[in-house]
């Protein structure tokens, strides 16, 4: 465990954090368990109140670390200011249902010693934390899915422990966001290793966290090969442990004549900005639009490539996500049958996206796996169909998505029966006549989906249901009421179900 690595330095302007050494992550694994042991027994308003905690000290950061974020990530005043916001409404929606509590799913089926044969034993069970959670921050939302953002959050109120990866991209932006977090653990007297915090620019460390025995799960948002290595890797432990990767996605869009005839610029205008919000880098960024030939496509498509030659190119993320833009972007032009229908009329520099779109035709598509491949940034390609048969093809050539949108009127549904079902198969979340950009915190939110979008595509990563990845079911057998957790005592004051006169009831 203890096998020594190259030493990574990461620099930002003010300041260099410097890997974490294998000791040290083998220290704070311990300290994450041991803290795994206290907080899992926490009770639900206990766990609130520290997740709410956490929102208030991320607010009283102030500007002071929107301005870090800012230099450290290229991204506007704006786009943070309403990035945290999110992040504080996500920990405060899931402190919500832990006190709210049916999300446990919380079980009662009560015995009957007096039946025969055979006496019917009292089984009650609920879902339980299952240890300390590793994190990798993701590059692209220094708060949302960073070191308080939606995994750790998620984390949190299943009852686990969490140890963060910052991302090596914003390690500033991630140092002050978990001193905040180090505030909230002192301010509701939470154990100490109920959050580590960790840097690391080289592969060793991320592996060394994946393959630590005391870690239970991973999250993680970022790059398919990325996420797909730490899977592989938790699956090659002595003890194999879920690893909750989402990976990116093209996000089809299917454009239906009819709708497209009647509202072709209104939709293009959608799409340009769409397509290019946040330069994009979104995991839920259209790449992929799928139409058919009719003079409503030919109009989209002129509306479209007129707008996006009046975005303005803008700095990326940071270099890597820069250079592997353009290479995959090149890629995909210098294709057969490609055409490039626009790009920006502005002169980007090396680091700056570069917003296009190009063409190309169903019979391409779908002999060329090249174009299935996401090309992560300002750009679309649009596949060109003839029929809803030639659609319906190019939707068995796809792998799993995000999301899938279709943009449609009622003729349009009533003529392309069976293509909401086709598509359906492909995606988490379908949209109708909207954009997939946008990913609203709430309930019944879905962000995941078949792989290679997300390495599991049952759970989503976004919203309260996202704490299900870190728990498991566990049964209580004939337990006298005050040894059973207060979830499953009798009165106890959460909805559960229960079994009464071979009913299921939901108090």
């Amino acid at each position: 465990m203890h096998k020594a690595h190259r030493q990574v330095v990461t620099k930002t302007k003010h300041t260099m954090y410097q890997d974490t050494t294998l000791p040290e992550i083998e220290s704070a694994m311990e300290r994450a368990y041991q803290a795994f042991l206290k907080y899992r027994n926490k009770s639900a308003k206990e766990k609130a109140l520290f997740i709410r905690t956490i929102a208030e000290e991320l607010e009283l950061l102030g500007d002071a670390v929107l301005e870090v974020a800012m230099r450290e990530a290229h991204l506007p005043y704006e786009r943070l200011m309403g990035e945290r916001g999110r992040t504080c409404f996500q920990l405060r929606h899931v402190a919500d249902t832990l006190e709210e509590g049916s999300w446990l799913e919380a079980t009662i089926d009560t015995g009957q010693p007096e039946r025969t044969p055979l006496p019917k034993p009292d089984v009650r069970n609920m879902l339980v934390p299952i240890g300390p959670v590793v994190v990798f921050g993701a590059s692209n939302f220094p708060f949302a899915y960073s070191t308080a953002g939606v995994d750790p959050a998620a984390a949190w109120g299943a009852g686990c422990s969490v140890v963060v990866k910052a991302h090596p991209a914003h390690p500033e932006t991630s140092a002050m966001v978990a001193e905040a977090i180090k505030k909230a653990i002192a301010r509701t007297g939470m154990p100490e290793g109920v959050f580590e915090h960790v840097y690391g620019a080289n592969f060793e460390v991320g592996k060394a966290l994946v393959m630590h025995p005391k870690t239970a799960a991973v999250g993680f948002t970022g790059s398919y090969g990325g996420g797909k290595a730490l899977f592989d890797l938790a699956n090659q432990r002595p003890v194999p442990i879920p690893v909750f990767s989402e990976m990116g996605s093209t996000n089809p869009v299917f454009l239906l004549p009819n709708a497209l005839a009647n509202e072709p610029e209104k939709y293009a205008k959608m799409y340009a900005a769409s397509i290019t919000g946040g330069m994009g880098q979104f995991c839920t960024k259209p790449g992929l639009m799928i139409g058919m030939e009719a003079a409503g496509l030919d109009k989209f498509m002129e509306v479209l490539t007129e707008e996006i030659r009046q975005i303005q190119p803008l700095t990326m993320l940071h270099d890597g996500i820069a250079k592997a833009f353009r290479t995959k972007r090149t890629d995909v032009l210098s294709q057969e049958g490609v055409t490039l229908a626009s790009e920006t009329q502005w002169p980007a520099e090396v680091y700056e996206g570069i917003p296009s779109v190009a063409f190309t035709s169903a019979l391409e598509f779908v002999s060329n796996p090249t174009l299935h491949q996401e090309v992560f940034g300002p750009f679309a390609l649009l596949v060109k169909c003839q029929n809803l048969t030639q659609m319906n093809e190019v939707i068995s050539h796809l792998e799993g998505q995000l999301t899938c949108t279709v943009i449609a009127n009622e003729i349009d549904l009533t003529q392309a029966e069976g293509l909401l079902e086709n598509i359906s198969l492909l995606c988490g979340r379908l949209i109708l006549n909207g954009v997939p950009t946008g990913v609203e915190v709430g309930a019944a939110m879905q962000h995941g989906g078949p792989f290679p979008a997300s390495t599991d595509g049952r759970f989503g990563s976004v919203g309260a249901r996202a704490m299900k990845r870190f728990v498991r079911p566990f049964a209580f057998q004939n337990f006298p009421n005050n040894l059973l957790p207060d979830e499953l005592k009798n009165g106890n004051p959460l909805k559960i179900w229960r079994l009464v006169d071979n009913q299921w009831t939901k108090d």
